[in-house]
Protein backbone atom coordinates (compact mmCIF):
# COMPACT_ATOMS: atom_id res chain seq x y z
CA UNK A 1 0.00 0.00 0.00
CA UNK A 2 3.23 2.48 0.19
CA UNK A 3 4.91 4.41 2.74
CA UNK A 4 7.58 6.60 3.79
CA UNK A 5 10.19 5.36 5.02
CA UNK A 6 14.09 5.39 4.35
CA UNK A 7 13.63 1.37 4.23
CA UNK A 8 11.43 -0.67 3.40
CA UNK A 9 10.95 -4.93 3.18
CA UNK A 10 9.60 -6.16 -0.20
CA UNK A 11 8.05 -9.26 -0.05
CA UNK A 12 8.67 -11.23 -3.12
CA UNK A 13 11.48 -9.11 -3.94
CA UNK A 14 12.51 -11.03 -6.65
CA UNK A 15 9.18 -10.70 -8.98
CA UNK A 16 8.14 -7.57 -7.16
CA UNK A 17 10.93 -5.34 -8.12
CA UNK A 18 12.03 -3.79 -11.11
CA UNK A 19 15.29 -2.84 -12.32
CA UNK A 20 15.62 0.41 -13.30
CA UNK A 21 17.74 1.60 -16.09
CA UNK A 22 20.78 3.84 -15.16
CA UNK A 23 19.83 7.13 -16.67
CA UNK A 24 17.00 7.02 -15.00
CA UNK A 25 17.12 9.03 -11.96
CA UNK A 26 14.93 8.19 -8.73
CA UNK A 27 12.47 11.34 -8.99
CA UNK A 28 11.46 10.20 -12.45
CA UNK A 29 11.23 6.88 -11.54
CA UNK A 30 9.04 7.62 -8.72
CA UNK A 31 6.51 8.94 -11.13
CA UNK A 32 6.71 5.50 -12.86
CA UNK A 33 4.72 4.12 -10.06
CA UNK A 34 1.29 4.08 -9.94
CA UNK A 35 0.49 6.42 -12.06
CA UNK A 36 2.51 6.16 -15.04
CA UNK A 37 2.59 2.25 -15.74
CA UNK A 38 -1.10 2.18 -14.76
CA UNK A 39 -2.00 4.11 -17.51
CA UNK A 40 0.51 2.73 -19.89
CA UNK A 41 -0.80 -0.97 -19.81
CA UNK A 42 -4.39 0.13 -20.17
CA UNK A 43 -3.66 2.03 -23.39
CA UNK A 44 -1.11 -0.36 -25.02
CA UNK A 45 -3.35 -3.26 -23.57
CA UNK A 46 -7.16 -3.60 -22.85
CA UNK A 47 -7.52 -0.38 -24.81
CA UNK A 48 -5.49 -1.50 -28.21
CA UNK A 49 -4.90 2.58 -29.05
CA UNK A 50 -3.88 3.15 -32.54
CA UNK A 51 -1.87 5.72 -34.17
CA UNK A 52 -4.32 8.41 -36.21
CA UNK A 53 -7.39 7.29 -33.10
CA UNK A 54 -9.34 9.99 -30.87
CA UNK A 55 -8.46 9.63 -26.92
CA UNK A 56 -10.50 10.89 -24.48
CA UNK A 57 -8.86 11.34 -21.22
CA UNK A 58 -11.12 12.53 -17.94
CA UNK A 59 -9.08 13.65 -15.07
CA UNK A 60 -5.57 15.00 -15.45
CA UNK A 61 -4.10 14.18 -12.45
CA UNK A 62 -1.01 11.61 -12.20
CA UNK A 63 -2.53 9.03 -13.63
CA UNK A 64 -4.52 11.17 -16.84
CA UNK A 65 -1.48 13.13 -17.34
CA UNK A 66 0.19 10.24 -18.21
CA UNK A 67 -2.46 8.82 -20.39
CA UNK A 68 -2.20 12.00 -22.38
CA UNK A 69 1.46 11.71 -22.61
CA UNK A 70 1.60 8.36 -23.52
CA UNK A 71 -1.40 8.63 -26.21
CA UNK A 72 0.13 11.29 -27.74
CA UNK A 73 3.35 9.17 -28.08
CA UNK A 74 1.98 6.61 -29.86
CA UNK A 75 0.43 8.89 -32.67
CA UNK A 76 -3.25 9.32 -31.21
CA UNK A 77 -5.33 12.60 -30.78
CA UNK A 78 -5.55 13.48 -27.52
CA UNK A 79 -8.58 15.12 -25.63
CA UNK A 80 -7.96 16.52 -22.26
CA UNK A 81 -11.08 16.99 -19.75
CA UNK A 82 -10.41 18.63 -16.07
CA UNK A 83 -11.74 21.10 -14.39
CA UNK A 84 -8.17 22.29 -13.00
CA UNK A 85 -6.85 25.21 -15.74
CA UNK A 86 -2.92 24.31 -14.40
CA UNK A 87 -3.82 19.98 -15.11
CA UNK A 88 -5.17 20.90 -18.49
CA UNK A 89 -2.09 23.24 -19.30
CA UNK A 90 0.38 20.46 -18.31
CA UNK A 91 -1.54 18.02 -20.73
CA UNK A 92 -1.54 20.55 -23.83
CA UNK A 93 2.18 20.59 -23.17
CA UNK A 94 1.82 16.56 -23.21
CA UNK A 95 0.49 16.68 -26.20
CA UNK A 96 -3.40 17.21 -25.74
CA UNK A 97 -4.77 18.34 -28.99
CA UNK A 98 -7.63 19.33 -27.37
CA UNK A 99 -8.22 20.81 -23.60
CA UNK A 100 -11.93 21.08 -22.16
CA UNK A 101 -12.94 22.10 -19.11
CA UNK A 102 -16.63 20.93 -17.74
CA UNK A 103 -17.29 23.62 -15.91
CA UNK A 104 -17.29 25.71 -18.96
CA UNK A 105 -19.46 23.53 -21.25
CA UNK A 106 -20.73 20.54 -21.55
CA UNK A 107 -17.92 17.66 -21.91
CA UNK A 108 -19.48 14.83 -23.79
CA UNK A 109 -20.71 17.38 -26.49
CA UNK A 110 -17.72 19.24 -26.38
CA UNK A 111 -15.34 15.83 -27.05
CA UNK A 112 -18.01 14.51 -29.40
CA UNK A 113 -17.68 17.79 -31.61
CA UNK A 114 -13.76 18.02 -31.39
CA UNK A 115 -13.16 14.03 -32.34
CA UNK A 116 -15.68 14.11 -34.89
CA UNK A 117 -18.42 11.79 -33.98
CA UNK A 118 -16.74 10.71 -30.51
CA UNK A 119 -13.88 9.09 -29.35
CA UNK A 120 -12.12 5.84 -30.55
CA UNK A 121 -10.94 5.45 -27.03
CA UNK A 122 -12.05 6.83 -23.71
CA UNK A 123 -10.79 6.63 -20.23
CA UNK A 124 -12.23 8.00 -16.88
CA UNK A 125 -8.77 8.40 -14.79
CA UNK A 126 -10.23 10.08 -11.93
CA UNK A 127 -12.95 7.39 -10.50
CA UNK A 128 -16.43 8.96 -10.07
CA UNK A 129 -19.83 8.21 -11.16
CA UNK A 130 -20.02 11.70 -13.48
CA UNK A 131 -16.58 10.91 -15.11
CA UNK A 132 -17.16 7.52 -15.72
CA UNK A 133 -20.62 7.84 -17.42
CA UNK A 134 -19.26 11.25 -19.28
CA UNK A 135 -16.27 8.82 -20.50
CA UNK A 136 -18.87 6.47 -22.03
CA UNK A 137 -21.09 9.27 -23.51
CA UNK A 138 -18.25 10.67 -25.54
CA UNK A 139 -17.63 7.45 -27.36
CA UNK A 140 -18.48 6.64 -31.18
CA UNK A 141 -19.72 3.38 -32.14
CA UNK A 142 -17.50 0.65 -31.37
CA UNK A 143 -15.92 2.91 -29.46
CA UNK A 144 -13.61 1.12 -26.54
CA UNK A 145 -13.74 2.73 -22.82
CA UNK A 146 -10.93 1.57 -20.73
CA UNK A 147 -11.97 2.10 -16.85
CA UNK A 148 -8.86 2.89 -14.59
CA UNK A 149 -9.84 4.89 -11.96
CA UNK A 150 -11.51 3.14 -8.81
CA UNK A 151 -15.34 4.29 -7.77
CA UNK A 152 -16.11 4.27 -4.45
CA UNK A 153 -19.57 3.12 -5.08
CA UNK A 154 -21.62 1.59 -7.81
CA UNK A 155 -22.41 3.53 -10.50
CA UNK A 156 -25.27 3.84 -12.41
CA UNK A 157 -24.12 3.60 -16.50
CA UNK A 158 -25.74 4.34 -19.98
CA UNK A 159 -26.13 0.60 -20.45
CA UNK A 160 -28.64 1.45 -22.81
CA UNK A 161 -25.59 3.57 -24.79
CA UNK A 162 -23.26 0.49 -24.53
CA UNK A 163 -25.72 -1.79 -26.44
CA UNK A 164 -26.81 0.75 -29.22
CA UNK A 165 -23.55 1.71 -29.70
CA UNK A 166 -21.71 -1.62 -29.45
CA UNK A 167 -19.25 -0.16 -26.95
CA UNK A 168 -16.15 -2.28 -25.34
CA UNK A 169 -16.03 -1.95 -21.63
CA UNK A 170 -12.97 -2.98 -19.95
CA UNK A 171 -11.07 -2.44 -16.98
CA UNK A 172 -7.44 -2.30 -15.95
CA UNK A 173 -5.87 -2.42 -12.72
CA UNK A 174 -2.40 -1.19 -12.46
CA UNK A 175 0.70 -3.52 -14.44
CA UNK A 176 3.10 -6.02 -12.99
CA UNK A 177 6.92 -5.93 -13.11
CA UNK A 178 7.28 -8.47 -15.54
CA UNK A 179 5.47 -5.74 -18.33
CA UNK A 180 8.10 -2.86 -17.02
CA UNK A 181 10.96 -3.69 -19.97
CA UNK A 182 8.31 -2.38 -22.80
CA UNK A 183 7.30 0.26 -21.17
CA UNK A 184 11.20 1.42 -20.00
CA UNK A 185 12.60 1.01 -23.28
CA UNK A 186 10.29 3.84 -24.49
CA UNK A 187 11.61 5.84 -21.67
CA UNK A 188 15.12 5.55 -22.34
CA UNK A 189 14.68 6.45 -25.89
CA UNK A 190 13.68 9.50 -24.57
CA UNK A 191 9.68 8.47 -26.35
CA UNK A 192 8.04 8.99 -23.10
CA UNK A 193 9.12 11.38 -20.56
CA UNK A 194 7.83 10.64 -17.19
CA UNK A 195 10.07 12.86 -15.06
CA UNK A 196 7.94 15.65 -16.50
CA UNK A 197 5.35 14.46 -14.66
CA UNK A 198 7.17 15.87 -11.56
CA UNK A 199 6.20 19.39 -11.46
CA UNK A 200 7.57 19.43 -6.99
CA UNK A 201 10.01 17.81 -4.96
CA UNK A 202 9.73 17.80 -0.94
CA UNK A 203 11.47 16.66 2.03
CA UNK A 204 10.06 13.83 4.05
CA UNK A 205 9.59 16.31 6.39
CA UNK A 206 7.09 17.94 3.92
CA UNK A 207 4.66 14.90 3.77
CA UNK A 208 1.92 15.64 6.34
CA UNK A 209 1.57 18.89 4.68
CA UNK A 210 1.62 17.61 1.05
CA UNK A 211 -0.85 14.77 1.92
CA UNK A 212 -3.63 17.03 3.48
CA UNK A 213 -3.64 19.57 0.85
CA UNK A 214 -4.06 16.48 -1.79
CA UNK A 215 -7.63 17.00 -2.51
CA UNK A 216 -7.26 21.06 -3.18
CA UNK A 217 -6.52 22.21 -6.81
CA UNK A 218 -3.09 22.65 -7.02
CA UNK A 219 -0.22 23.43 -9.51
CA UNK A 220 -0.92 19.52 -11.58
CA UNK A 221 1.41 17.25 -12.00
CA UNK A 222 3.16 15.04 -9.76
CA UNK A 223 4.62 15.68 -6.01
CA UNK A 224 7.77 13.91 -5.33
CA UNK A 225 8.60 13.10 -1.40
CA UNK A 226 12.53 13.02 -1.32
CA UNK A 227 13.36 10.67 1.60
CA UNK A 228 16.53 11.33 2.41
CA UNK A 229 20.38 9.83 1.49
CA UNK A 230 21.07 6.16 1.78
CA UNK A 231 23.81 4.28 2.86
CA UNK A 232 25.84 4.39 -0.49
CA UNK A 233 23.90 8.26 -2.24
CA UNK A 234 20.77 10.02 -2.64
CA UNK A 235 18.02 7.89 -1.58
CA UNK A 236 14.62 6.54 -2.93
CA UNK A 237 12.03 8.95 -3.91
CA UNK A 238 8.14 8.09 -3.34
Amino acid sequence: WGTYAEFVVVPHADVNLVRLPDELDFAAAAALGCRFATAFRALVGPARLAAGEWLAVFGCGGVGLSAVMIGAAVGARVVAVDVNPAALELARRFGAAVAIDPTQVDPVAAVVAATGGGAHVSTDALGSADTCAASILSLRRRGRQVQIGLLSRRPVLPVDRIIGYELEMRGSHGMAAHAYPQMLRLVSAGILRPDLLVTQTLDLSEAPLALSTMDAPGAGGVRVINVGPGPTGPGPTR
